[in-house]
């Protein structure tokens, strides 16, 4: 007997696979649209075919189209009910997906099984837990999902009697389970069923792997990769990793260059691996090699340049990453106004904000902290002021970042008054907060407030004294001229005073001309910081003072034997969304030198005119006089501010950043300099803010 073929039947079976397949291709490139016209002119639609689009539909994330889709199928199998549970599941809609479920004619394994598996994936694991034991029937998918969602919430011990449990152990099961103990830092455990297992896919070995990286037993991770089968980018990478957790980068660098392929999550590895060991040449060299970035680059290679103290180069490349349209993500934003605080760059730093509200993420109490935080350090107590009075409710972060930023710019009263609202509202003070009041009342000279809230600290707020805020204390005495009151209170130290503390008490005896103490401060600072060259300059020129040329000499033969140099002073300021950086004594390394010289020429004339003489008691004791004024004369701080009266227009503030403490001659000369051009110069120094107006600074010349 022949059967002869229908070839119009044939035809039209070939019409709707293909129809179908163009279906699914549309939908998985996200032209659900385009799938859409496909179906609607489908001749004759099949359940597969409503199934189909419907799945489109949820893959696109519009479950209200694929929703109405499905009430208006002829007729429908449980493949159709499964799918629309499965839809809302992927769409995050599980009490929609339970709603389905309930309505199901006739449910089958798939169901629960799907349900189970929207539960666990919303972290729901009781109510998985609660649906699984009521199934009529389970198989190996089940018992695996299940088994997942225990392991998700580290219930280790339920998930170890459901796998005894199990009438059949699949690979995936078994990989599940060895994740679940290197999770809890179980391995031997692991292992067990690792080398039990009778049959073990790439995942399996990387599982195991992955569970020796994470527990710091990278040898082992190394011997077990060395013995796999068959490696894939998952598992390169998870070793790869393990040397730069470790920071054992030369071990990263040559498994990462014997790596078949590269993937992008093993370059930004390698990127932050080499960036945490101080490799940044090599981690742009990796970064610069890459075909394909991912936002995870782009953020990478910036927490690099943050991180090795590269802030141009960071805040450059996230130029870069702009202009080539990709979009930053968290980790680079908060990388990004970090380096916008350092930088001073308000512009950018405006800029930042922007974009953080756009995504919404301006309503993190964190980001709010670290807003605050860059606007104080811009320079821009208003906008700090303002975050700060629109976010409720405040944590301490926040409160701490509001009075230390008052603090900062010499407003101690408004400290105070913030310090006292948040006790009044029950929120606690930490010691951040002490150190922040406690240097407030000593910018301000409120000697009686600061004794007062540093005896309350342990007694009212059971917060122990740190040497920070004994550091505040001696501060605050020595700014009144109580230089040995000050002494006292290092001697009655329970702790060993530290750098901080003896410089504090440093800047006092040489504002108060307690020279005999300033030796003793200037000697303790030397032994805690050999490696400083500031400590030596000042013990140096309290040497020379004295007419003590023969330990002048002693010192600067010490200084050759320990290889210290003095670090040199840099000045920066942003004009027009960019940085320029001035460094102490280079006239000649700006593109515009020859109009910062003229500049500089007009404002000197005008000093002079003003009755100003530069005080070389600034640089060292044995420079001649000439020499002093020169040096004087290119300091970072007047090249920058030179820069800033050239190209930013009258009744823009002159925003100033210097990574050292203004020298004395400076500070005298800016605020004259602001006197004679009727300008506010604003200079953050590494100390505090200097608000100079009509010949006066806001710091009242103690700094």
């Amino acid at each position: 007997m022949h059967f002869r073929l229908n070839p119009y039947r044939i035809y039209c079976t070939s019409v709707a696979i293909s129809s179908l397949s163009q279906i699914a291709r549309y939908a998985r490139f996200g032209h659900i649209e385009n799938a859409r016209k496909v179906f609607d002119k489908m001749p004759e639609k099949s359940v597969v075919a409503w199934n189909s689009i419907i799945a489109g539909y949820f893959q696109n994330y519009q479950p209200r189209e694929a929703k109405i889709l499905f009430d208006r199928m002829p007729e429908r199998c449980v493949v159709s009910w499964n799918g629309l549970i499965s839809g809302y599941i992927k769409n995050g809609m599980v009490s929609e997906a339970r709603k389905v479920f309930d309505l199901m004619p006739e449910r089958n394994v798939v169901s629960w099984t799907a349900m189970v598996r929207g539960y666990v994936k919303e972290g729901m694991v009781s109510e998985a837990e609660s649906l699984f034991w009521q199934m009529p029937e389970k198989n190996v998918v089940s018992w695996t999902v299940m088994l997942g969602g225990l392991i998700q919430e580290g219930r280790i011990d339920e998930a170890c009697r459901i796998f005894d449990m199990m009438p059949e152990k699949d690979v995936v099961a078994r990989t599940s389970m060895i994740g679940g103990f290197c999770q809890e830092g179980r391995l031997a455990e692991a292992r067990e069923i690792f080398d039990e297992m009778p049959r073990r896919n790439v995942i399996t070995w990387t599982t195991m792997i992955s569970g020796y990286v994470h527990n710091q037993q990278v040898d082992v991770a190394r011997k077990l990769f060395e013995v796999m089968p068959e490696k894939n980018e998952v598992s390169w990478t998870a070793m790869l990793m393990g040397y730069t957790q470790c920071e054992r980068i030369e071990e990263a660098l040559e498994l990462f260059d014997a790596m078949p392929v590269k993937s992008i999550v093993a370059c930004n590895a390698m990127i932050l691996g080499l960036g945490q060991n101080g490799e940044v040449a090599k981690a742009r060299w990796v970064f610069d090699q890459m075909r394909e970035r991912d936002d995870g680059t782009w953020s990478a290679m910036i927490k690099v340049y943050e991180q090795n103290g590269f802030e141009l180069e960071a805040l450059n490349l996230f130029a870069v990453m702009q202009r080539e349209g990709v979009k930053p993500n968290f980790p680079s934003l908060i990388s990004v106004l970090g380096l916008c605080a350092s930088l001073a760059s308000l512009d950018r730093g405006k800029q930042v904000h922007g974009q953080l509200v756009r995504s919404q993420y301006d309503l993190d109490v964190y980001v709010a902290s670290v807003l605050i935080t860059m606007y104080v350090k811009c320079g821009n107590l208003v906008k700090a002021k303002l975050v700060f009075d629109r976010f409720a409710p405040k944590d301490i972060v926040m409160w701490n970042s509001i009075i230390t930023g008052y603090a900062q710019h010499g407003l101690g009263e408004e400290a105070l008054q913030v310090f006292y609202e948040m006790c009044s509202l029950n929120i606690l003070p930490d010691d951040v907060t002490f150190i922040g009041v406690l240097s407030a009342c000593s910018y301000t000279g409120k000697v009686k407030e600061g004794l007062e809230i540093f005896e309350s600290m342990n007694s009212k707020y059971q917060v122990e004294q740190r040497t920070e805020h004994y550091a505040c204390m001696v501060d605050l005495l020595g700014r009144a001229g109580q230089v040995n009151e000050a002494m006292n209170l290092i001697e009655s130290m329970p702790v060993e005073a530290d750098a901080v503390v003896w410089g504090a008490l440093l800047g006092a005896c040489r504002t108060h001309m307690k020279l005999d103490l300033a030796e003793v401060a200037a000697k303790k600072l030397v032994q805690l910081e050999p490696k400083n060259s500031g400590h030596y300059t000042l013990l140096s020129n309290i040497y020379a003072s004295k007419g003590k040329w023969g330990d002048v000499a002693v010192l600067r033969k010490k200084m050759r034997s320990r290889s210290v140099s003095k670090s040199p002073g840099c000045s920066w300021i942003e004009v027009e969304k960019k940085v320029h950086m001035f460094t102490g004594g280079d006239s000649m390394g700006h593109p515009e030198q020859e109009l910062i010289m003229k500049m500089l020429e007009r404002i000197s004339g005008l000093l002079r005119e003003a009755g100003y003489c530069p005080d070389g008691s600034f640089v060292l004791h044995d420079v001649d006089e000439e020499e002093k004024v020169h040096m004087l004369g290119y300091h970072s701080e007047k090249l920058a501010v030179a820069y800033g009266l050239l190209k930013l227009p009258e009744g823009v503030p002159i925003r100033v950043m210097k990574n050292l403490r203004v020298c004395g001659d400076c500070h005298s000369a800016i605020k004259l300099i602001a006197k004679v051009t009727g300008r506010d110069i604003i200079l953050r120094d590494a100390n505090r803010f200097h608000h100079f107006k009509d010949g006066l600074c806001s710091c009242k010349d103690y700094w």
